[in-house]
């Protein structure tokens, strides 16, 4: 099992910035691909990028492309999303999410969510 923690939600002003980690623990070394996801109120929970648990370039829903950025610390088995010209359509619960088969496979595990407000 590997057991996923978000941290750093909170409301943040539209334009403003906000970095949220995601903290990994259990069977880390049979993870390949960790995500990010988010669910507006109402909405269906939507794709925001991934990347490569032992590294490598990060890839990104168009929505966020060049104002969310996807990285990973392997010494402390957390992955970062740092969000950028947040606009109020951000606010949402942000998930962290790994799979253990590679891109474009099932995610296997889920953290709890950090919930992120973005006031206009």
């Amino acid at each position: 099992q590997v057991q996923l923690v978000e941290s750093g939600g909170g409301l943040v002003q539209a334009g403003g910035s906000l970095r949220l980690p995601c903290a990994a623990s259990g069977r880390t070394f049979s993870v390949d691909t960790m995500g990010w996801f988010r669910q507006a109120p109402g909405k269906e929970r939507e794709f925001v990028g991934g990347i490569s648990w032992s590294g490598g370039s990060a890839y990104y829903a168009d929505s966020v492309k060049g104002r969310f950025t996807i990285s990973s610390d392997n010494a402390k088995n957390t992955v970062y999303l740092q969000m950028n010209s947040l606009e109020p359509g951000g606010t949402a619960v942000y998930y962290c999410a790994a799979n253990v088969g590679g891109p474009g496979d099932e995610w296997d595990y889920w953290g709890q969510g950090a919930r992120v407000t973005v006031s206009s």
